[in-house]
């Protein structure tokens, strides 16, 4: 039963999330980091993200029972039940909130809010079902554990933490639109309005490109601005222009589904290689 309690947090977000989060502590803390307080901002930051989820899978679970990758979730099948999922969401919630709230500062407990609020409220509610935006709105939530990061570290948020979160949310749109893409029909089924549904794959690809662009730009403008250092710059610069010719070579592509897939594996190779060299090189 604890294993699907566990899964019902959807740890892979958490433990995704919590790579971005501890490159905004670096990057705030020039790469010289006080091990106890990122442990704790870890931990804390953890627990929200994990109850979020939690809440995320009981507001979806009419929508999973009729999609292929979450039908099998606990909500859908009947193992916990809606008070239950509840309950476990509220007290990870208020774990995730008290370890901020007490071990870091008002602004990441506020920045960590926020993130809860708009992935909760403003995109499981609301824009999920009700636009095709859903994934640019929910961007909000996904761009925010680098600045909870960072904001624990300094106690401030400045053009930092702003391009930490511009970098997250040009990450995040070629991310998700390629989940949209390969999944189209499973969307569509579900009643969920997706750009790829409503738009079309090519339009799609076009707004995939100016995201992938518009990440490359981002990254350059870290070190632009003196965050980070030549190695960060010529690292990820080539990952960055990896990603934007991957997305050029999609409108060539004879499989659209295996491309998007391709897309989508390449953004988790550029998160963790984020993480690893705003630690390796944050000045």
């Amino acid at each position: 039963m604890a294993g699907i309690y566990y899964r019902l947090a959807k740890p892979g977000i958490v433990y995704g999330n919590s790579f971005a989060a501890a490159a905004g502590f670096m990057l705030a803390a020039h790469g010289a980091p006080n091990p106890m307080l990122l442990l704790l901002t870890l931990v804390g930051l953890g627990f929200v993200i994990g109850g979020a989820c939690v809440f995320n899978n009981v507001i979806d679970r009419d929508i999973d029972v009729r999609m292929e990758r979450t039908k099998g979730r606990a909500l859908v099948t009947g193992q916990i039940s809606p008070l239950n999922a509840l309950v476990f969401g509220a007290v990870l919630s208020l774990i995730g909130f008290t370890f901020l709230a007490v071990f870091a500062n008002v602004l990441a407990f506020a920045a960590a809010a926020f993130g809860f609020f708009a992935y909760v409220v403003l995109y499981s509610l609301f824009a999920k079902r009700g636009t095709m935006y859903g994934t640019e709105i929910g961007s909000l939530s996904g761009a925010m554990p680098p600045v909870v990061g960072y904001a624990a570290a300094s106690g401030t948020v400045d053009l930092g933490a702003v391009l930490l979160f511009l970098i997250l949310v040009f990450w995040q749109m070629p991310h998700f639109f390629a989940i949209a893409l390969y999944r189209k029909n499973e969307y569509a089924a579900a009643g969920i309005p997706t750009v790829p549904n409503r738009k079309g794959v090519l339009f799609t690809k076009r707004v995939m490109l100016a995201y992938t662009a518009l990440f490359l730009a981002a990254l350059i403008a870290l070190y632009h601005f003196g965050y980070v250092g030549k190695i960060f710059l010529a690292l990820m610069s080539a990952l960055g222009v990896a990603w934007v010719v991957m997305g050029i070579r999609g409108f060539r592509t004879p499989d659209d589904s295996r491309w998007a897939r391709r897309m989508f594996r390449f953004s988790l190779i550029l998160l963790v290689a984020l993480s690893m060299l705003i630690a390796f090189d944050a000045r």
